[in-house]
This record gives structure tokens, C-alpha cells and sequence, in this order.
């Protein structure tokens, strides 16, 4: 049977689902993993059980149109900078790891006491 544009749209969804779950898994300070397209509309999103979004519906509507907007901004200096490998934005609640592949940016959410961020980013790039 031949896959519609419809079932792969579906599948790809479901495999970033998988990514954001497993994401999650990581550490027990991951609060959120999300993924979003070059518009800064989400495609998926897994929050951890239990907890409560620090933002509200419109604060993460702008949030991610802010992270679309910088990473096509940076791809205009990727040639004279060299590629991103990806972004820590560093607040008293939580630390933010944005990391962008193949026209996709992976939005990630971290207790802010959390002490091993470089070994949880390296775990992250290994899932994704």
C-alpha cells in the first residue's frame, strides 16, 4: 500500500513524539520537550507529568516564534560563523537547550539546579 503525503506527515509527528518522550527520560530535571518548525508552531510536545507549564498558552506562542525567528536569522551567518550546535538560554527557573536539525528545532526545558547540562545535551544530540 502506498503512504499519503497524510500518513508520512503522521508518522514523522509520531516519530518526534517518540524523541520528546524519550527526551524526557533523560533526566528528572527535563520539565518539557517540545519540537517546532521554522514558524514557531509546535509540532509535539511531551511535558512531564505532574508539573505545571511555567507559561501560558500565549507567553509560548511567543516564545517559539522568538527561537523560529533566531535560527533563521543565524542561518543567514552559518557560512561565515560555522553551523549552530545549539543554544542555552540560562533563567533563575529553568534553563532552555534549543537545538535546531534538519529544518526542525527541538525546544527542551530544565530544572535550573540541574549541574550536568553539557552531559544532558550530549544524550539529547545522541536521541535525536
Amino acid at each position: 500500500m502506498v503512504k499519503t503525503a497524510s500518513d508520512k506527515w503522521k508518522n514523522t509527528i509520531l516519530k518526534y513524539k517518540k524523541q520528546c518522550q524519550t527526551i524526557i527520560q533523560i533526566s528528572s530535571n527535563i520539565r518539557y520537550a517540545g519540537v517546532i518548525n521554522n514558524y514557531g508552531r509546535t509540532l509535539t510536545g511531551v511535558i512531564k507529568p505532574s508539573l505545571k507549564p511555567l507559561l501560558k498558552a500565549e507567553e509560548v506562542k511567543h516564545e517559539f516564534f522568538i527561537v523560529s525567528t533566531l535560527f533563521s536569522l543565524r542561518n543567514n551567518n552559518g557560512n561565515s560563523l560555522g553551523k549552530l550546535d545549539h543554544v542555552v538560554l540560562k533563567h533563575s527557573k529553568v534553563n532552555i537547550v534549543i537545538i535546531h536539525k534538519n529544518n526542525i528545532t527541538f525546544y527542551i526545558s530544565v530544572n535550573s539546579k540541574e549541574k550536568c547540562l553539557d552531559k544532558i545535551i550530549s544524550s539529547i544530540k545522541k536521541t535525536i
